[in-house]
């Protein structure tokens, strides 16, 4: 174009800009036309994004008369950030989603929530662009419909555990990765973008894990689902984020203002969206047995663990009962001068179903719950209970202890693992043998391992104070108290950080 020249006027003037427009319809019809008449075998996808690619250059050439406003967002739309957010929702949001339509069922309904996400946060990467940096409360405005998503991803792994909660819990988790967007400075509360988005997958890498041990050598396409949603962050977000937005979003300083909406607009401005800062939260409580259940742990530690408890007499037990419900019922266990205690959020249960898996629900202020009658294919699932005490004398399959509060469980073996999530000042104790003992999301926990227990494998993950009391060198020793570190050191050496536990240990 020579120098002094007006653009239409190089064209030809009016009639240059139409032939130009022309030219480039043309173009795109052609491409089309040729890729459908001779590669009609080419996949779809690839075929609508380059529609939308011709659709682009369309518009950017009959967009030189168009107005301010069109053009900041046609501009803003083909900004090369975006454009690269798009191509990573094509390839890796992709593969995750083709391998959940094999699944199926609630690992397809958590993928396409976690499909919606990315295409929001896409829809917010093209606003900031003509958008000034907002303070906290314009923040939480903008935010609020990757808020939303969120949200709903989460709703879906409350309630009761599903069989796919790994998947559920995996997905869910990750998703708060995308909060790297609502980094506004070092003062902010989060990480900066590129450690965000890697300590958000180490949240949720700790479900995946459990997706991929559990279906290596039963399907396929489960752990094609669990490996491609790890390579959605790492290296796909993570790297996107490293080539764009290292220090964070870039606003425009001189866009259009975030001003809240008027329905949610209090005196003081509001927090940011806390599901996109942090799971859900837990008010940290103290690690020492608290006055009740510890008087009913100082009788099993002292190897009287019966004592005081009612056993399942024979006319309980599921085999001898003549309504052969499996139904154990809670009033023939407790003492007859304790009134009963329920739960808020649901009836109490304690039942076998379906012969496999004992079901211990909202069961509140009850110190004399036992399973007697159990077997190493049987599981236990402990839900909602509070301040009570459970005891299974027996070996079983698998345990898992879920948004309990004050809750006492001792058992003799467990043959795969003993799980503790969401939940709140819990003591357990293993008499026997245990392979795997895993924490999530709890405060206060404090774990009672056997001489025999003592090479089990302890995993925590986004919990603190957790405790755990190991037999003394003598036979008639003192329990010894060792704190797992919640606390780390990174330090950068060498091209790499290098963490160190804060340990707390004694003696």
């Amino acid at each position: 174009m020579r120098e002094g020249k007006p653009m239409t006027e190089e064209w030809g003037g009016g009639r240059g800009e139409r032939t130009m427009r022309e030219s480039w319809g043309g173009l795109g019809l052609r491409i089309i036309c040729a890729i459908s008449s001779n590669h009609r075998a080419m996949d779809e996808k690839l075929i609508q994004r380059l529609e939308s690619a011709v659709l682009r250059l369309e518009a950017l050439s009959a967009g030189f008369h168009s107005s301010a406003l069109t053009a900041d967002v046609s501009d803003a739309a083909l900004d090369p950030s975006v454009v690269a957010f798009a191509d990573l929702i094509d390839q890796y949001v992709g593969k995750v989603s083709s391998a959940a339509e094999i699944i199926g069922g609630q690992v397809l309904d958590v993928t396409k929530l976690m499909h919606e996400a990315f295409l929001v946060q896409k829809e917010l990467l093209t606003k900031l662009k003509n958008t000034q940096k907002p303070d906290l409360a314009g923040l939480a405005e903008f935010l609020k419909p990757l808020n939303e998503v969120i949200a709903k991803a989460n709703k879906l792994t409350e309630g009761r555990r599903s069989d796919f909660f790994n998947h559920l819990k995996a997905a869910a988790d990750s998703l708060s990765a995308l909060a790297w967007i609502a980094y506004t400075g070092k003062d902010c509360g989060i990480s900066m973008p590129i450690a965000h988005v890697e300590e958000s997958w180490q949240m949720a890498e700790f479900y995946c894990n459990k997706v991929l041990v559990e279906y290596r050598n039963k399907d396929p396409n489960h752990v094609e689902w669990a490996k491609a949603l790890k390579e959605l962050y790492l290296p796909g977000l993570r790297d996107y984020v490293k080539s764009f937005h290292p220090l964070g979003p870039v606003w425009s300083p001189t866009g259009k203002v975030i001003a809240p909406s008027k329905a949610s607009a209090p005196a003081a401005p509001p927090p940011p969206p806390a599901s996109l800062f942090s799971s859900e939260s837990s008010h940290a409580s103290s690690s020492k047995p608290k006055e009740g259940m510890s008087a009913v742990f100082q009788q099993i530690n002292t190897g009287n663990v019966t004592s005081g408890l009612r056993k399942v007499t024979a006319d309980m037990k599921t085999k001898n009962r003549t309504d052969r419900t499996g139904v154990v019922g809670a009033s023939e266990k407790e003492s007859h001068a304790s009134s009963p205690v329920f739960s808020k959020t649901g009836p109490p249960k304690f039942e076998l179903q379906m012969g496999r898996k004992w079901v211990v629900e909202n069961q509140i202020e009850k110190k004399n719950l036992v399973i007697e009658d159990c077997d190493s294919k049987q599981s236990v699932y402990i839900y909602g209970c509070k301040n009570s005490v459970l005891q299974i004398p027996g070996k079983v399959n698998n345990i898992t202890i879920d948004k309990c509060t004050k809750m006492g469980i001792v058992f003799k073996d467990v043959v795969a693992a003993c799980e503790i999530v969401n939940s709140n000042g819990v003591e357990v104790q293993c008499q026997g043998a245990a392979p795997t003992i895993s924490v999530d999301n709890t405060s206060g926990c404090q774990l009672y391992l056997s001489k025999e227990s003592l090479e089990a494998s302890i995993t925590t993950a986004k919990s603190s104070e957790i405790n755990v009391l190991v037999p003394g060198a003598e036979p008639d020793g003192d329990w010894v108290e060792h704190s797992l570190p919640q606390q780390y050191f990174h330090l950068f050496k060498d091209g790499h950080f290098e963490t160190t536990p804060a340990s707390h240990s004694g003696g």
